[in-house]
C-alpha cells in the first residue's frame, strides 16, 4: 500500500443506479468461481486443505483501490467503484463483491462436522465456534494481504461505519477496526513509476425476528487519523483529468492533488 483516504458519504442522486450496475458488472464472474463442495478441498488424511479454501472463497485480485465500508453502504460503495472504473479505468476491491460467502462457508462446515443432532438441527457449541474461528481467521489474514497488495485504500466514512465519541472515533464493525488498523501499520511501498520522487509529505499509512433478543455490540476505539480525508469536491477535481491514458496515471493525479510532492525531471 502507498496512500490512504477517508472518503465522506457521496450522494450519487439518480446516477446511483447506473454506477452501481457498472460496479456489480466487474465483479459478476468472480462468485460464479467458487468451489461450494467440501470434497475438492479434502487431503488425503481427510483433514482440509486450508490454503486450498482461502484460494477459492477468497481469491487474491488484481486491484488499484482498496474499499473499506461499512455493509450499510454498499450499494453506494459499488456506485464508486463503477465510478471509478468508468472515469479513470481504476479497479477497485470491494470485499463482499468477491468474498461476500464466509458465512455460507461456515455453515457449510458446521452441517459436516458439527451437528449434535442434524434431526433437530442442533449444533456442538464449540464446533460452531471453531469453524466461525477457521473462516474469519482466514478472512482476516486474506484482506491484510489484499491492503497490503492494493496501491491505495479508500475508507468510506460515513455514521454506518463511524461514531463520533469525544476523544477517539469508535466503530461496532470488527472488520472495519481491523482494515483501519493494519493500514495504520503495513509497509509503505513507493510505486515503481514514482521512484524519482525526491522529496514527499510523511505519510504512514439484525434485525433478529424476536426483539427481546440481546445482540452482541461492540465498540472498537478506531484511529484513522493517518488516512487523508477528502471528499466530492476532491473526486470532482480528479474527475477533470479523466482524460488521463491508464489507472496508475489517474492514481498519480489524485496523489499531487492530495499529497503535493517534487519530482525529479530529466
Amino acid at each position: 500500500m502507498f496512500k490512504g483516504f477517508k472518503l465522506e458519504d457521496i450522494d450519487f442522486g439518480e446516477n446511483l443506479s447506473y454506477f452501481k450496475n457498472l460496479g456489480l458488472g466487474l465483479y459478476e464472474n468472480y462468485n460464479s468461481q467458487i468451489k461450494k463442495s467440501l470434497n475438492s478441498f479434502l487431503l488425503n488424511d481427510n483433514s482440509l486443505d486450508g490454503s486450498k479454501i482461502i484460494n477459492s472463497w477468497f481469491p487474491q485480485i488484481n486491484a488499484h483501490i482498496f474499499i473499506s465500508h461499512s455493509h450499510k453502504d454498499e450499494s453506494k460503495v459499488i456506485a464508486l467503484s463503477g465510478w471509478l472504473f468508468k472515469t479513470f479505468g481504476i479497479k477497485s476491491f470491494i470485499d463482499s463483491c468477491i468474498w461476500g460467502y464466509g458465512n455460507e462457508l461456515i455453515q457449510i462446515l458446521d452441517n459436516e462436522y458439527s451437528w449434535m443432532d442434524e434431526v433437530n438441527k442442533i449444533y456442538y457449541y464449540n464446533k460452531v465456534l471453531d469453524s466461525a474461528s477457521h473462516v474469519h481467521m482466514m478472512l482476516s489474514t486474506t484482506l491484510n494481504a489484499m491492503i497490503d497488495k492494493t496501491e491505495c485504500l479508500i475508507f468510506y466514512d460515513t455514521p454506518n461505519s463511524i461514531e463520533p465519541f469525544e476523544t477517539i472515533d469508535k466503530t461496532c464493525s470488527p472488520w472495519i477496526y481491523s482494515e483501519i488498523a493494519f493500514s495504520q501499520i503495513v509497509k509503505i511501498r513507493l510505486p515503481s513509476r514514482l521512484s524519482k520522487v525526491i522529496k514527499e509529505e510523511r505519510y504512514l499509512s439484525a434485525d433478529g425476528a424476536d426483539h427481546f433478543e440481546k445482540a452482541l455490540k461492540v465498540k472498537y476505539d478506531v484511529d484513522s487519523s493517518h488516512l487523508k480525508e477528502i471528499d466530492i469536491s476532491t473526486l470532482i477535481e480528479w474527475s477533470k483529468y479523466s482524460q488521463l491514458s491508464n489507472a496508475e496515471d489517474a492514481l498519480d493525479k489524485l496523489y499531487e492533488l492530495t499529497f503535493p510532492i517534487t519530482k525529479l525531471h530529466g
